[in-house]
C-alpha cells in the first residue's frame, strides 16, 4: 500500500499488523506510541513516592494503584508499538533509559509536595484525557484498542486528583495559599502538555493526513481550556497573569501562544534540561537495579521448568 493509499483510506481503526503499510506510515506511529508509553512510565515515577507520602492509608491505596495502572498502560502501548515492526520492547525501553526517549514535557519537573499532586492527578490527567479520548479513533487498530482500556482507568484517575483538589481547596488557608502557589508554577506546563502550536509542530500534519491523530495540538489545547477553566475557577483557583488567557464572545477560551516559554519547552523536548537529565538517569537506576531478574528469567531453561514441575507432581 502506498502512502497516497493511506491518506484516502486512514479512519478509525483501518489499519491492523495484516496491512502492508508504508515505512513513513510505521515510523510515525511508532514515535508517536512510544512517545506514549515513555509518558506512562515516566509520570509513574513521578507519582510512586506519594504511595508513602500520601496522607491517609484510602489515598496511599489509590496512589498504589494508580502507579501500577500507569505502568500497565506503558505496557499496552509498547506492543502496540510493536505490532509495527520498527522496535521491540527492549529497544523502545533502553532507548528511555539511554535517555534518547521522548516523553511528555511535565514529566520532566520534579514534584515535591503534596499541595502539587492535583497539578498531575487532575490538570495534566484531564489534559491527558481530551488527547486519549480522541486516539480511540486513532487508525492504528492495536493502538485504539489499547485506549479503551487507558481512557477508562485514566477517567478514575483524573476523579481521584479532582477529589484531592477539592479536599485541600475547601481546608485551611494555609493549604489553599500552596495549592494556588503550585497551580501558577505547573499551569504554563500544563498548558504547553498539547506540544508546540500548530505553525511549530512538525509532525502534525502528517499524523492527521493519515489518521494517527484526528485534532492538532492547538485545538487540543482550546479544548482543554474550554473544560478546564471553569473548574478551576470552580476550585477558587485564580489563573496567573502570565500566560494570558482570554475569553472569546461564544464563551470559549485561548491562550495568548507568545507567553508561552518554547524555548524551555524545546529544551526539554531533546531531553537536556536540568530535570531531563534527574528523571532519566532515576528511570536508569532503577532499571539497572533490576537487570539481575531480567537476566535471570532470560536464562531460565522453560523445558527444565516443566520437567521439574511434573517431577514434583
Amino acid at each position: 500500500m502506498d502512502l497516497e493509499t493511506v491518506r484516502k483510506r486512514a479512519g478509525p481503526r483501518q489499519f491492523s499488523p495484516e496491512d502492508d503499510l508504508p515505512e513513513e506510515y510505521r515510523t510515525a506511529a511508532t514515535r508517536m506510541i512510544q512517545f506514549h508509553a515513555n509518558s506512562e512510565v515516566m509520570g509513574g515515577y513521578l507519582e510512586k513516592p506519594f504511595i508513602r507520602q500520601a496522607p491517609s492509608l484510602d489515598r496511599k491505596l489509590a496512589f498504589s494503584a494508580k502507579v501500577q495502572d500507569e505502568v500497565g498502560h506503558a505496557q499496552l502501548l509498547y506492543r502496540a508499538a510493536e505490532t509495527l515492526g520498527i522496535k521491540s520492547r527492549e529497544q523502545m525501553l533502553q532507548e528511555l533509559a539511554d535517555g534518547d526517549g521522548k516523553f511528555l514535557n511535565c514529566f520532566h519537573y520534579p514534584m515535591e509536595s503534596w499541595a502539587e499532586v492535583p497539578m498531575i492527578g487532575f490538570f495534566v490527567d484531564g489534559a491527558a484525557m481530551r488527547r486519549q479520548a480522541t486516539l480511540k479513533n486513532t487508525s492504528w487498530e492495536p493502538y485504539a484498542h489499547a485506549m479503551d482500556k487507558i481512557c477508562f482507568e485514566e477517567g478514575f484517575h483524573v476523579k481521584h486528583g479532582e477529589d484531592i483538589l477539592r479536599e485541600l481547596m475547601t481546608g485551611s488557608k494555609a493549604n489553599q495559599e500552596r495549592v494556588q502557589d503550585a497551580f501558577e508554577e505547573w499551569w504554563p506546563r500544563i498548558l504547553q502538555f498539547f506540544g508546540p502550536t500548530d505553525d511549530k509542530s512538525t509532525h502534525n500534519d502528517f499524523s492527521q493526513d493519515v489518521g494517527l491523530k484526528s485534532m492538532s495540538n492547538d485545538e487540543l489545547r482550546n479544548a482543554f481550556l474550554n473544560a478546564y477553566v471553569p473548574k478551576a475557577r470552580k476550585y477558587g483557583l485564580e489563573l496567573p497573569e502570565e500566560p494570558r488567557i482570554y475569553e472569546n464572545d461564544d464563551g470559549t477560551w485561548e491562550v495568548v501562544e507568545d507567553d508561552l516559554d518554547w524555548g524551555e519547552f524545546f529544551t526539554i523536548a531533546k531531553n537536556d534540561a536540568e530535570g531531563s537529565h534527574e528523571q532519566i538517569g532515576s528511570r536508569r537506576h532503577r532499571q539497572e537495579a533490576v537487570d539481575w531478574v531480567r537476566e535471570a528469567m532470560s536464562d531460565r531453561d522453560p523445558i527444565g521448568d516443566q520437567t521439574a514441575a511434573q517431577a514434583a507432581d
